[in-house]
């Protein structure tokens, strides 16, 4: 996976926020493998993978409904944003030049 930025976290927790309370886990997982396995396949062939992205997990995010910015003291953003950091806490971290 690409290095991992503020838009991406984001991003992805905006992901989160518009799913279902109880499918945000498996949702998190999945944005993470397919922004990793898009990655791979941009180093690989050179281009963009057409469904998984560019390998930044933004991308892998906003290939799905997300859900409006809202601000940091909304305790339901606040939990998706904790869920993709314990999830980003928890891969190990690839290094791009």
């Amino acid at each position: 996976m690409r290095p991992v930025f503020h838009s991406d976290l984001t991003a992805a927790a905006r992901a989160l926020l518009f799913a279902p309370r109880r499918g945000r886990e498996e949702l998190c997982r999945m944005m993470l493998r397919e922004a990793e396995w898009a990655d791979r396949f941009t180093q690989r062939l050179g281009k963009v993978h057409p469904v998984w992205g560019n390998g930044t997990l933004s991308d892998a995010a906003s290939r799905r409904p997300l859900a409006f910015e809202v601000p940091l003291d909304d305790p339901e953003y606040c939990a998706c944003l904790a869920l993709v950091l314990l999830h980003l806490s928890h891969r190990p971290r690839s290094f791009h030049m």
